[in-house]
């Protein structure tokens, strides 16, 4: 759910690595017209010209889909759909328990919104536009393209009665004209990343990935990435990933390599019995912030000069429910189950309402944050 908009060079513009040189590359040039057969669906993210890329961790491919979604749109100030697990629900002739929402992303076009859903099983793409209208994105006869993953973990792959696959890929971001994928493979060390070129060839790279995790007090490399930005620091590109309880961790770009086992740097220790969900970057008063959305925890806001001047990685454990490492500010947002950015002025989240426990999509102004 993190896109990054064209531009000639390789650029910091709020500390992002930016696309290549090429400012009208053909994107869609070895697409074909066909089914999209999706058997799960998981992370979603926007790539260039209205390109939707489409994680399916059970067939350990992804997708890349022409939306034809590529009109520039005015941002809409009143974006809000209340109840929106009830009109999904209601949309798809379901109830709220049948239905799952996986991820969201914001079409930086045309400003309409994505979600992956789960019905009764079945994987499905909504569209929502700026009146709350829902319509199903076909997959049935579409422009697109596929790649599958080299040595994905395994459909047969357990761990405490759970089927590993489902983190085969866990997350998605398009930063200077390559993909990058998080998830599980059959490494020894199974946390990888992958990075792959766009448009798609057969080219691809995978990095096995160890970090230091301070809440658990040891080096791990089972446990998949859940959310993750590509970021500059310092002028280097960096991939910014978070964990399970937490841990907040850079690899640099420079050494995905094939065949490499990366060891992260663990920057901060944001709190233990928390599941980050969304990570994005933001601008306030012309200054660039990292935001962290958290299953149990209120937002983070992070300044990244502090992630740059962080010179260690922790190496020693953390006391339970303590926080270590780069500090950051408790934003007093809590309930928001997806973020993304939606223009200059606003990021749009799903949260849960305190008041009357209501799942609500809904723009929050960045000046609140």
């Amino acid at each position: 759910m993190k896109y990054l908009l064209n531009t000639l060079f390789i650029l910091l513009i709020s500390g992002h690595f930016l696309f290549g040189n090429n400012p009208n590359p053909n994107y869609t040039k070895n697409f074909v017209m066909g089914e999209i057969q999706l058997k799960s669906i998981s992370a979603l993210t926007f790539g260039p010209q209205g390109i939707l890329f489409l994680g399916d961790p059970m067939n350990a491919a992804v997708y890349a889909l022409d939306t034809k979604d590529s009109s520039p749109m005015a941002a809409a100030e009143s974006f809000e759909v209340k109840n929106i697990d009830k009109k999904i629900a209601s949309f798809l002739g379901s109830d709220l328990e049948g239905i799952s929402i996986k991820d969201m992303v914001v079409n930086p076009i045309s400003k309409n919104v994505y979600l992956s859903v789960i019905r009764m099983g079945a994987p499905i793409i909504l569209k929502v536009d700026a009146e709350g209208n829902l319509s199903e994105v076909t997959l049935d006869n579409v422009l697109h393209s596929k790649i599958d993953l080299e040595n994905p973990v395994s459909e047969e792959a357990e761990s405490r009665g759970r089927k590993l696959r489902t983190w085969a890929i866990s997350d998605l971001a398009f930063s200077g004209e390559k993909l990058f994928i998080a998830g599980l493979s059959n490494e020894e060390f199974a946390s990888t990343f992958w990075t792959i070129p766009f448009p798609f060839t057969e080219k691809q790279t995978l990095t096995n990935l160890e970090i230091y995790h301070a809440a658990h007090g040891r080096y791990e490399t089972q446990s998949p990435i859940k959310t993750f930005l590509p970021y500059t620091i310092d002028n280097e590109p960096q991939i910014l990933a978070s964990y399970t309880c937490t841990p907040l961790v850079t690899f640099p770009v420079n050494q995905l390599e094939g065949g490499k086992k990366l060891m992260g740097k663990t920057v901060a220790e944001l709190g233990n019995r928390n599941t980050p969900l969304d990570i994005i970057s933001y601008k306030k008063d012309g200054n660039p912030y990292i935001l962290i959305a958290n299953s149990n925890r209120t937002l983070m806001k992070i300044d990244p000069n502090d992630i740059a001047s962080f010179e260690k990685s922790l190496d020693q454990k953390v006391p339970s429910s303590d926080t270590d490492g780069v500090k950051f500010l408790s934003i007093a947002q809590v309930g928001i189950q997806q973020l993304d950015n939606f223009d200059e002025e606003n990021v749009l989240v799903i949260q849960r309402s305190v008041n009357d426990g209501s799942l609500n999509l809904k723009p929050i102004s960045k000046k609140r944050l």
